[in-house]
């Protein structure tokens, strides 16, 4: 049960459980090397976690001390560059592209 403290000093950091505290501590500490959670842990903190992860941490969750996933950022995605120009020649359009069939004006000017 979180801790309960005088409207006079409440702040964000005040709410958070024991146990968030050290799990809080435990993701900073180890930024660098893949940490390793069990799933009951992973689970009860799941948006702890993730947010981890989209700063860039790598988690490896355990069961059974086997790992059974891992979960890191994605990879940036690659878009090749547009190259203006690199279809030129290969694109045709029709003489009349630009008129309106007849039956598509009937329509339009047609009373409803």
């Amino acid at each position: 049960m979180p801790q309960e403290f005088p409207t006079s000093s409440f702040c964000v950091h005040d709410m958070m459980t024991h146990k968030e505290e050290t799990m809080s501590e435990h993701l900073s500490d180890n930024a660098s090397s893949p940490q390793k959670i069990g799933v009951r842990e992973f689970r009860g903190n799941l948006t702890a976690y993730l947010r981890q992860v989209r700063q860039g941490s790598t988690i490896l969750v355990t069961s059974h001390d086997q790992v059974v996933a891992e979960l890191h950022p994605p990879a940036p995605s690659y878009r090749p560059r547009r190259q203006p120009g690199a279809l030129r020649g290969r694109i045709r359009m029709s003489e009349d592209f630009d008129q309106t069939p007849p039956d598509v004006l009937e329509s339009m000017e047609r009373n409803l």
